[in-house]
C-alpha cells in the first residue's frame, strides 16, 4: 500500500491509464470493425476493453482532476506522422501496453484483482498485435477464403478417400479436414499408422491446393506442421488453441468443436478462426453423444462474431432446418463420402448454401 499522503496521486495515476488503456483499444477496435471487416478481432478487443471496464471503478474516477494535471493535453510530433491505418494501430497498441504495465505496477496493494488483470490483459495483447499488424499488411487469404465458405467437408476412412475428396473439390467444397482417429482403419483394412496419415494428409492438401481449397487436420498439430496443412481443428479434449496458435504461429486457421455457448465464447476469446456448432443430430460420428439440437445453432447465429459450421446428420433432407435456425454454414461428413456421386452431392449442397 502507498503512504496516505501519496493514494490520492495514486488513484489519479490509476484512472488516467485505466482511460488509455480503454481508448487505445476502442481506437484499435473500431479500425477492425469498420476498416478490416474483422469481427472476430473485434470481439476479442471489446473482450479486453470491457475487462478493463468492469474494474474501473467510481473511487478512480472521483479522485480525477483534470485542471492540476500539467500532462494533460500535451502532444508530439510524432503524432503528426501518423498517416496510415496501420500506423494508428501499432501506436495505439503500445499505448494501451505501456498503460497496462502502469497499472500492474501502481495496483499492487491498492487494487490486486485490477494489477493481475492489467498483465493477462497485457500480455493477451502481445499475441493479438501480431495478428492486427499482419491482417493490416494484407495476406490474410487464408481467412478471406474461409468467410466465404459455406461448406465443410469432413473425411472419415475410406478405401477411395483421394478420390472422393478430388471429387467434392470438383463439386465447388472449399474447406476440407482431414480426420483419422485413432484405432480407425487404413485403406488396407488394417489399423491406421502414422506413416500412412502423413501419406494420406500430404495427398490431401496437394489436392486443395490445386483446387484453391482449405486444408486443415483434425487434432494431430505434428502432422498439419508436417504437411504445411492451413491450420487445424481441435476438439475440446485437444491441446489448448494457445497452444495450437503458439506451434502454428499467426497465419493458421485454429477450428474449434463447440456444443454449448461457453464453449463458443472461450474459443472466441481464445482466438479460434471458426467454430463447429454440434452435434445438431445423432450421428454415428459421434456415438454416444447426446445432439445439442436447433436452440444451440440460434444462439450461435445471434452471437458468433467468428464463422461457424453447423453439423451433425446435416444434408439435403435436413439442411432446410438448419438454415432456418440461422446457419448460413454446415459441415458434413456422410452427406459426401457415402454418396454414390460426391461430386453431385457436393454440388447440391452448395446450391442449397448460396446465399
Amino acid at each position: 500500500m502507498p503512504a496516505p499522503e501519496h493514494l490520492p496521486a495514486v488513484l489519479r495515476l490509476l484512472d488516467a491509464n485505466l482511460d488509455r488503456a480503454r481508448e487505445g483499444l476502442r481506437v484499435v477496435e473500431d479500425w477492425c470493425r469498420f476498416g478490416l471487416d474483422r469481427p472476430d478481432l473485434v470481439a476479442r478487443l471489446k473482450d479486453l476493453r470491457q475487462r478493463l471496464g468492469v474494474l474501473h471503478g467510481d473511487a478512480y474516477k472521483q479522485a480525477r482532476h483534470t485542471a492540476t494535471d500539467r500532462g494533460a493535453g500535451l502532444s508530439h510530433p510524432a503524432q503528426a506522422e501518423r498517416e496510415r491505418p496501420e500506423q494508428v494501430v501499432a501506436a495505439n497498441c503500445g499505448r494501451v501496453q505501456e498503460a497496462l504495465r502502469v497499472l500492474e505496477e501502481f495496483a499492487r496493494g491498492v487494487d490486486d484483482p485490477l494489477a493481475v488483470e492489467a498483465a493477462a490483459i497485457r500480455y493477451a495483447l502481445y499475441d493479438l498485435e501480431v495478428e492486427l499488424l499482419r491482417a493490416n499488411r494484407g495476406g490474410d487469404g487464408r481467412r478471406q477464403l474461409l468467410r466465404q465458405c459455406r461448406l465443410y467437408l469432413i473425411t472419415s476412412p475410406s478405401a477411395q478417400l483421394e478420390p472422393m475428396v478430388e471429387a467434392a473439390l470438383r463439386g465447388g467444397v472449399r474447406l476440407v479436414q482431414y480426420r483419422a482417429k485413432e484405432g480407425g482403419l487404413g485403406p488396407d483394412g488394417q489399423p491406421i499408422t502414422d506413416g500412412v496419415r502423413l501419406r494420406q494428409a500430404e495427398a490431401l492438401r496437394q489436392l486443395c491446393s490445386r483446387h484453391g481449397a482449405l486444408f486443415v487436420v483434425n487434432d494431430r498439430i505434428d502432422i498439419a506442421l508436417a504437411v504445411d496443412a492451413d491450420g487445424v481443428h481441435l476438439g475440446q479434449g485437444d491441446l489448448p488453441p494457445a497452444l495450437a496458435r503458439r506451434l502454428l504461429g499467426p497465419e493458421k486457421l485454429i477450428g474449434r468443436s463447440t456444443h454449448a455457448l461457453p464453449q463458443l465464447r472461450q474459443a472466441v476469446a481464445d482466438g479460434c478462426d471458426y467454430v463447429g456448432v454440434g452435434p445438431v443430430n445423432a450421428t454415428p460420428t459421434k456415438p454416444g453423444r447426446d445432439p445439442v439440437g436447433l436452440d444451440y445453432v440460434r444462439q450461435a447465429a445471434a452471437e458468433s462474431p467468428i464463422p461457424f459450421f453447423a453439423i451433425g446428420g446435416i444434408d439435403l433432407t435436413t439442411l432446410e432446418a438448419v438454415q432456418a435456425a440461422g446457419a448460413e454454414r454446415v459441415a458434413v461428413v456422410r452427406a459426401i463420402t457415402e454418396a454414390v456421386d460426391p461430386e453431385a452431392a457436393s454440388r447440391a449442397l452448395l446450391q442449397r448454401l448460396q446465399p
